[in-house]
């Protein structure tokens, strides 16, 4: 298990890690992207633990996920089944189980300010983590293709596509999040800086 987890967690980690996933017995499936989330628990019908966590993410990132849904494990046990998925028992258990991971030796100093902030009160997704979200892209490999980013970086005016395929023309700044128009509806909706689209460097608008 050891030399399995090597390739996807900061080296620092990998041991501790390990001893979790011994301690709890987790069954542990590193799985293909899946765009609607990084990880997830299930407690199996056998009464063994399962852990999937995607294999294209980086290293901090795969941590995160992966002690995230240990904390599901953990709170589970120790609180039952009747707690609220993301509530205070998940929350306090996922930071005291992150605690010996936030340290130089384990995440790169540019992060480690932003994981004490976020840390302070978890939330369900640390894509929701505007600051957090968008340093840990720095760490990706980068496959996605040249004109993948963020909305924040978009220019203002200027033409993107989401994954379902919809085009929009980014607009300004409303508070924290941007307001874009739908191409093809002229519908406007709100989007977080850190969403990520596909830039279209020579879209032509159709008359």
């Amino acid at each position: 298990m050891i030399e399995k987890l090597k390739p996807y967690l900061p080296e620092h980690a990998v041991e501790p890690v390990f001893e979790l996933i011994k301690a709890y017995q987790i069954h542990l499936k590193i799985v293909n992207e899946r765009v609607t989330r990084h990880g997830d628990y299930t407690r199996r019908y056998d009464g063994k633990h399962l852990i999937t966590v995607n294999a294209n993410l980086n290293p901090y990132r795969f941590l995160m996920t992966l002690i995230h849904e240990i904390a599901h494990l953990v709170a589970y046990q120790k609180y039952g089944g009747r707690i609220k998925p993301h509530g205070v028992e998940w929350k306090s258990t996922f930071q005291l189980l992150m605690v010996p991971f936030i340290r130089p030796e384990v995440f790169p100093n540019k992060l480690l300010p932003l994981l004490a902030n976020h840390f302070r009160n978890p939330t369900a997704s640390s894509d929701t983590d505007d600051r957090l979200s968008i340093a840990m892209r720095m760490y990706d490999k980068q496959e996605k293709g040249d004109h993948v980013c963020f909305v924040y970086e978009i220019p203002l005016g200027s033409h993107f596509r989401i994954r379902n395929g919809k085009i929009f023309k980014r607009g300004p700044l409303r508070i924290k999040r941007f307001e874009c128009q739908e191409v093809s509806t002229g519908l406007l909706y709100t989007f977080k800086a850190n969403a990520e689209v596909e830039l279209l460097t020579h879209y032509v608008v159709k008359r």
